[in-house]
């Protein structure tokens, strides 16, 4: 049976309305319109709701991506906004906007990062090894620093790594280790080398490039990313999530991946869709994950 992820309640970020292949989010004082290829189906607040946006992004003629953000008068390029949930996690988050829509965080992702803050504190080692792949801007790797881990964070984008940076410094946190590395090629390495971790974490794109060019496809080098993992997994002492958001990647797909590789894995493990809620109830799905823990 597969299950279902979405957010908690959240003081500085909601869903308002999605439709239209669009989403109206609130991050925390500012509302933002942008693309979204999954809501196909009609918005429920009328125009003039939509109309309230602080900013709207306009994807250039010929790019599902690219494109310019339309910002209104006294609306800031970037923000903080906080993040605090019942079992302790605390953290901040700077904010921007992209030339490609995105804003620097997933929210989407609330109940994974409650995961890897619980998961981490659990385990038996006085200081967790955790390593994050294709790690962006780092809302996970904060959660499992938070909890006391020694956290690897590996993102190809030096700059996005920079912008982790300063949301660790918001967060009242540091002693994280930034990486501009290829994953796989690090992955091997660390294999070679006997590493071995407490925590896994993997947020692949479904297509993207090393800082030296190297390429990422998501279905050719999937397979073999996560027996590498399995590889490096403690495996006495281990949490392990991946997220996937790739439109047409099948939670079965991944439920394969995993019973293939992990068959250890299979009373503990969770997979399914992560999604969002609007004000109207719909849910928006925003991708599949599998996660378990020893």
């Amino acid at each position: 049976m597969y299950t279902f992820l979405t957010t908690s309640p959240w003081a500085d970020y909601e869903l308002i309305d999605a439709g239209n292949f669009e989403k109206l989010e609130r991050f925390g004082k500012h509302i933002l319109a942008r693309p979204e290829p999954q809501a196909i189906w009609d918005p429920h607040l009328p125009a003039s709701e939509w109309q309230r946006a602080n900013a709207t992004f306009t994807r250039e003629k010929g790019s599902q991506e690219r494109g310019q953000w339309k910002i209104k008068a006294g609306t800031p390029e970037q923000w903080i906004i906080g993040y605090e949930r019942p079992d302790g996690l605390k953290l901040r988050f700077r904010l921007g906007m992209s030339s490609f829509k995105h804003v620097g965080l997933f929210p989407e992702q609330d109940p994974n990062w409650q995961f890897i803050y619980q998961q981490t504190r659990k385990r038996r080692a006085a200081q967790p090894r955790v390593l994050n792949l294709f790690a962006y801007t780092g809302a996970a790797t904060l959660a499992a620093r938070a909890a006391g881990a020694d956290v690897t964070h590996l993102d190809s984008v030096k700059q996005v790594n920079f912008w982790a940076r300063d949301n660790m410094e918001a967060s009242g946190l540091d002693g994280v280790r930034w990486l501009v590395e290829d994953a796989m090629k690090y992955v091997r390495r660390e294999v070679k080398r006997g590493s071995k971790y407490q925590g896994l974490i993997l947020d692949p794109p479904a297509y993207g490039r090393g800082p030296n060019g190297e390429k990422w496809q998501l279905e050719d080098e999937l397979n073999e990313m996560l027996k590498l993992c399995k590889e490096l997994l403690d495996p006495q002492d281990h949490f392990f999530l991946i997220n996937l958001y790739s439109l047409g990647f099948s939670a079965l797909i991944l439920e394969n991946l995993v019973h293939e590789i992990f068959p250890e894995a299979r009373q503990t493990r969770e997979i399914g869709e992560i999604y969002l809620h609007d004000k109207a109830a719909r849910k928006l799905p925003l991708g599949t994950f599998c996660r378990f823990a020893t």
